[in-house]
């Protein structure tokens, strides 16, 4: 068989990428939605996005049912690093600007009609609240598991713990934007 000539994929390998860039391209929209509900700003979410990709294809090389892992714990650690680096630039350097606390997220939304479009927005704003009032492990949990569908094994590797801990962080997740989504009902 020739170098050029590739094999028919398997049963097992049906479902996984031909290539990174397929990958990154089919996860793109769903890492964003990720990235903006931990960081709360559009611009940022678009870095942190934008950084894991780059970051992605020094791993190109690894097995493409190695990189959905791969890649959401190094959006993870991004995020994570940006929270940290605005938390400290806002405690010690604080300007008039900033001081406004949240900025408003840019709602760029195709819905067919308006008040779908409107209602539409009115409970992902309250889901990214209620998310926002979460831990931070507790609403990685429920965004990896719940919004991004990613199965038990690989949440737990990309957030760097046990499936048992995704389970509890999940589970108590759940019981607080369920708490909280009635109390805004």
């Amino acid at each position: 068989m020739s170098p050029t000539l590739q094999t028919l994929p398997d049963q097992a390998d049906a479902a996984l990428p031909v290539s990174l860039d397929a990958f990154l391209a089919g996860i793109g929209p769903r890492a964003f939605r990720f990235a903006e509900a931990g960081l709360r700003q559009r611009d940022d979410a678009l870095d942190a996005v934008q950084d894991a990709m780059l970051r992605m294809l020094s791993y190109q090389d690894k097995p493409a049912a190695e990189w959905a892992p791969l890649f959401w714990s190094i959006l993870r650690r991004r995020v994570v690093d940006l929270q940290r680096r605005r938390g400290f630039r806002l405690r010690f350097w604080r300007s008039s600007d900033e001081e406004g606390g949240d900025h408003d997220i840019d709602w760029a939304d195709s819905a067919p009609g308006p008040a779908q479009a409107h209602e539409q927005r009115e409970q992902y704003a309250q889901l990214v609240q209620a998310l926002r009032e979460l831990p931070a492990r507790q609403r990685e949990a429920f965004t990896l598991r719940v919004l991004q569908q990613l199965d038990g094994a690989t949440t737990a590797k990309a957030m760097g713990c046990s499936e048992g801990a995704v389970k509890t962080h999940l589970s108590r997740a759940r019981q607080a934007l369920q708490q909280h989504l009635e109390i805004e009902l």
